[in-house]
């Protein structure tokens, strides 16, 4: 992810680097900062990651280069943490867009203090693929919950990927998306989510 700050100044941030122990190789980047929602194998690959990056792993207040980033304390499954431990959500705020990344979250639904906390989302990257997570219909609830205007899926089956999780494809059927082609790449700018939106677009990066 990068979030401009003018032409010539731009910061990079990587959230949940994997390890190759997820069947996936990692590619070469550089960050300026790194967010890590739990400390997973899978999911906590620092030394992947070029540079020196600052690194946010907790729950907490940040402000890095002009981005504002807020981490709020949540569970990787819904028995409050007793299978799977702690997840944090991360939101993020630059150029004027709010952005929302769930991690592995697990909880059939946020709960009052988390709704309030997470606030008015641009953009929500959700967990969809199941077994670790919650799955497609889990994750619909979700989404009415936070009623972002745009909403990019994760977690979910990839063809080298060592575990097995639902496909994407579940998630879509579920929320009435009948064709949804995989982005290369996602640029969004603050003048682009300024219009009124009938319903929330959900669309899908390329793997």
């Amino acid at each position: 992810m990068v979030v401009s700050r003018g032409k010539d100044s731009q910061v990079k941030l990587v959230i949940d680097p994997y390890g190759e122990a997820t069947g996936l190789s990692l590619p070469s980047m550089e960050a300026d900062v790194v967010l890590i929602t739990h400390d997973h194998e899978d999911h906590n690959n620092k030394k992947g990651i070029k540079g020196e990056p600052f690194i946010i792993s907790n729950p907490g207040e940040y402000e890095v280069k002009g981005v504002f980033v807020q981490g709020i304390p949540s569970f990787h499954d819904d028995a409050l943490g007793k299978e799977r431990g702690q997840n944090t959500i991360y939101t993020l705020k630059g150029e004027g867009i709010r952005v929302c990344h769930l991690g592995d979250f697990g909880q059939k639904e946020l709960t009052p203090l988390q709704l309030e906390s997470i606030g008015d989302v641009d953009i929500l990257l959700i967990p969809v693929g199941g077994v670790y997570t919650i799955n497609g219909k889990e994750a619909q609830k979700v989404i009415s919950q936070l009623e972002p205007k745009i909403v990019i899926p994760m977690h979910y089956a990839l063809p080298k990927l060592k575990y097995k999780l639902n496909p994407v494809e579940d998630f879509l059927r579920t929320m009435g998306a009948k064709k949804v082609e995989a982005l290369e790449k996602l640029v969004i700018k603050e003048k682009d989510l300024s219009a009124e939106r009938e319903e929330t677009e959900i669309m899908v990066l390329q793997s």
